[in-house]
């Protein structure tokens, strides 16, 4: 493919060109970025000029009532879900401003599609596919303009911020969808159904020279016959983007200690409150492009606006094929029940060195922190030999149950709104199940968060499932194993998972006891219990082997609240139960 831009170039603009079809980085030698008007405005107008091939709508509205725009892009004059499907075409959706400070692919995006529509590259490829372009995720934030809102970022002079009005990072909220942002986009994933979801970022961290970084997934998890695939599609981007000129990574380069080079990089596998991490459990892939914040504005948008293209042109040729294999996944998905999956990855101890192009820097005491600080010097390229621990492995899994989850009719209002919006299968049971064979989960230690995270207190939680006879009331909640996000499924409703509505406090209030022993009734009772000496015996036990234990008056006062007939069997008892039948 011929490089369609030198890479340390700004653009340079067509001749007889559309004034409303330019950004107002485009004008201004992509020194500054558009306020949020702009994209209105520049959906319209694309809209207008090119009537058969672009519909410009809005898909949800933010939390300072800020509509959230989109375009469909086809020649195939499919720019409904609808026609889409019916033609079998492969839907994209590309995202810029998640974090809006990082609004790279808000101006990339409109450069790129307006040379698609134009004909200038990629010819015919709009007539194979659906591009779904959202500017600006994060709108609400993108308004927050201003200078130095990214200080370690180089243009454009003013931009917006990471967070929502909320102080919602959108991209830690896609399991939990506690955002009315993040609703609106899963609504949008829903309807359309893109075969990959690109989420365009920006880095932080070192200086170095390599200046783009492409994650993909399925790679690592997910289904392995789309991981092959996804591995074709990560190594062909990269690929293209060396013949731009651009130094890609393969990874996003995060260093293993912080601020330490020497200490090389770790990969990770994204859990499901990320983009990356999310679209993958869904049988879809997903694609982390990251530019890197200290490479100029002009330089940014050049890299992002060729991936932009490289990525329709791989749809062109490939999306069909993508398709066939995603709908495959998702019927081998829905055998998965009574399998194990895993809901989590960390990379190994083993490493491998390899040639990273930084900088030349220093470790200098710093007045401030007291610690060593790292200071970079970018007239001075430097071959880092560092090691890369890339090896991933599971590290939680969980076997899914045969039937499927219940969820207990308190819950299930909540639950089910939430389900909804991930385009999960379930039913509400009409008539009673006694005596069901069930496997329920109690939380034997709890440990709360002591601070908010993403506007909720985590729960840190120790148990098993065991096997119990429950009577299952009308109005449970029942959702099948037998469903092609099984995956979603499990990550939903495992305890252990990282991104499990349990871990993220969606159940805390099943997690406290609702009755108590003021203390000197439970002395009384303890010390009647006491006298049995296999109590006693257990009690002293666990004094001399647990500390913790031994210094908490509270879990004293428990081990014999426990034995006692006024203890509640369902206390910490999690309202999720597992099944090995279809109710």
């Amino acid at each position: 493919m011929p490089l369609l831009v030198q890479i340390g170039a700004a653009p340079v603009l067509a001749q007889n060109l559309n004034p409303a079809l330019v950004t107002e980085a485009e004008r201004s030698g992509f020194t500054h970025t558009g306020r949020y008007a702009e994209v209105a405005s520049l959906n319209a107008a694309f809209a207008a000029a090119y009537p058969d091939a672009v519909r410009a709508f809005t898909f949800g509205t933010t939390a300072e009532g800020r509509p959230l725009h989109a375009l469909a892009v086809s020649r195939s004059g499919a720019l409904t879900p609808e026609a889409a499907r019916e033609r079998g075409l492969p839907v994209i959706l590309i995202q810029g401003g998640i974090h809006a400070g990082e609004i790279d692919g808000k101006d990339a995006g409109y450069l790129a599609l307006r040379q698609l529509l134009e004909g200038e590259v990629a010819a015919g490829a709009l007539e194979k596919q659906v591009v779904l372009f959202v500017p600006v995720y994060n709108a609400d934030g993108h308004e927050r303009f201003g200078r130095w809102n990214r200080p370690n970022q180089r243009g454009p002079v003013e931009s917006g911020v990471r967070a929502t009005a909320q102080n919602y990072n959108l991209n830690r909220d896609y399991v939990k969808a506690d955002a009315p942002e993040t609703r609106a986009l899963l609504g949008l994933i829903n309807t359309w159904d893109p075969i990959i979801y690109t989420d365009l970022h920006v880095t932080n961290g070192a200086q170095f020279e390599h200046d783009v970084a492409i994650q993909l997934e399925p790679l690592t998890a997910g289904d392995a016959t789309l991981a092959g695939l996804g591995l074709s599609l990560r190594d062909a981007l990269i690929a293209r983007q060396t013949r731009h000129g651009a130094l890609p990574l393969p990874f996003y380069p995060t260093l293993a200690r912080r601020d330490d080079p020497t200490s090389g990089f770790v990969n990770t596998v994204y859990s499901p409150r990320y983009s990356t991490g999310y679209s993958v459990l869904r049988n879809r892939f997903s694609i982390l492009l990251e530019t890197h914040s200290w490479k100029e504005y002009p330089v940014r948008v050049n890299i992002t606006r060729n991936f932009i293209v490289d990525l329709v042109e791989e749809t062109a040729a490939h999306g069909k094929a993508w398709l066939r294999e995603a709908h495959a996944a998702d019927e081998r998905a829905v055998r998965l029940a009574g399998q194990s999956v895993v809901l989590d990855w960390k990379a190994t101890d083993q490493a491998r060195l390899i040639d990273f192009r930084g900088y030349a820097y220093t470790l200098t005491p710093s007045a401030v922190t007291g610690g060593l600080l790292v200071r970079y010097d970018e007239t001075q390229p430097q071959i880092w030999r560092v090691p890369l621990r890339d090896q991933m492995q599971p590290s939680i899994t969980a076997r899914l149950p045969r039937g499927g989850y219940v969820v207990q009719p308190a819950y299930a209002d909540a639950v089910a709104a939430l389900l909804d919006l991930h385009g999960v299968t379930y039913r509400r049971l009409d008539r009673p199940v006694p005596t069901a064979a069930l496997e329920t989960f109690r939380a034997q230690t709890v440990t709360l968060a002591p601070v908010p995270n993403e506007g909720r207190q985590r729960a840190e939680v120790t148990g098993e499932w065991k096997p119990e006879v429950r009577d299952l009331p009308v109005g449970s909640l029942f959702v099948p194993s037998a469903q092609s996000g099984v995956r979603l499924v499990a990550a939903l409703f495992e305890p252990a998972g990282p991104d499990s509505l349990l871990s993220w406090g969606q159940f805390n209030g099943a997690l406290q006891s609702g009755a108590y022993l003021e203390p000197y009734v439970a002395e009384d009772i303890a010390l009647e219990q006491l006298r049995d000496p296999a109590v006693a015996a257990e009690f002293a036990r666990r004094l001399a082997r647990e500390p913790e234990f031994a210094r908490d008056p509270r879990a004293r006062i428990e081990f014999f609240a426990r034995r006692h007939s006024s203890w509640d069997p369902d206390t910490r008892l999690y309202p999720v139960f597992r099944s090995s039948v279809v109710f």
